[in-house]
């Protein structure tokens, strides 16, 4: 009987030499947090970008290029933190069921690589600072309005849903089921779980509930924080 109950203890807890990786987990969530606040605060601190018009876009852009630039940097830069976290998830989930620790982790780090893979950032692209360089260089009008063309496409894919916005709401949903049965407290999962699925309605519906979308846009930071915490004290 002490044997067995020993050997629950030991398959109960997460896998202690993945110390560095839960360390790297919540320090690269407690980033992804303090870069969101950063770039909302950009985007109500400065002059706001058009949200249509190609031509007005790429104007805008030529106006304000270094501006434009540090946005976007700011809001793709916590992709690639978001990995981190997904990862350190598994590591810290798969000692209580490795395929769904797996499947989370495998969809939200899909997720975010799509979104490094093909950057639209909701508040436009980085692509739009190239053709907002041609667009100034350009001699004629008939360049002018190639460009300005080029343009309206990136600004569509900001206001469609995308499978990179669908996808990483349901890897946080999938863990978030996995965490309530883990080292993580009951109040964390079940947050993760009000995130994913919020989040899987709103990114799905988004040109359709506008400001609605803020729900998961507050949900999404606080989730981050609230398992950032958890995984820096099992680092």
């Amino acid at each position: 009987m002490r044997t067995w109950r020993k050997r629950t203890k030991t398959t109960a807890d997460p896998d202690p030499s993945w110390r560095a990786l839960y360390r790297a987990g919540g320090i690269s969530a407690y980033l992804f947090v303090a870069l969101i606040i950063v770039s909302i605060v950009l985007e109500f601190t400065t002059l706001q970008q058009p949200r249509s018009g190609g031509e007005t876009t790429l104007r805008y852009i030529a106006a304000h290029r270094k501006l434009y630039i540090l946005k976007q940097a700011l809001w793709l830069g916590p992709s690639a933190l978001a990995i981190v976290v997904f990862l350190s998830l598994y590591a810290a989930l798969k000692h209580v069921n490795k395929s769904y620790a797996a499947i989370g982790a495998a969809v939200g780090c899909t997720a975010w690589a799509l979104t490094l893979a093909w950057p639209a950032t909701g508040g436009g692209a980085p692509s739009l600072v190239y053709l907002s360089d041609q667009y100034a260089a350009a001699s004629t009008p008939e360049q002018r309005a190639t460009f300005a063309a080029a343009a309206e496409t990136f600004i569509a894919q900001n206001a469609i849903p995308t499978p990179a916005g669908v996808l990483s709401p349901v890897g946080i949903l999938i863990l978030s089921f996995v965490m309530l049965r883990g080292v993580f407290h009951k109040g964390v999962a079940y947050m993760g779980i009000a995130t994913g699925a919020i989040g899987t309605v709103s990114e799905a519906l988004r040109p359709l509930i506008g400001a609605g979308y803020i729900g998961y846009g507050l949900l999404l930071p606080a989730w981050f924080l609230a398992v950032g915490w958890k995984l820096y004290r099992l680092g």
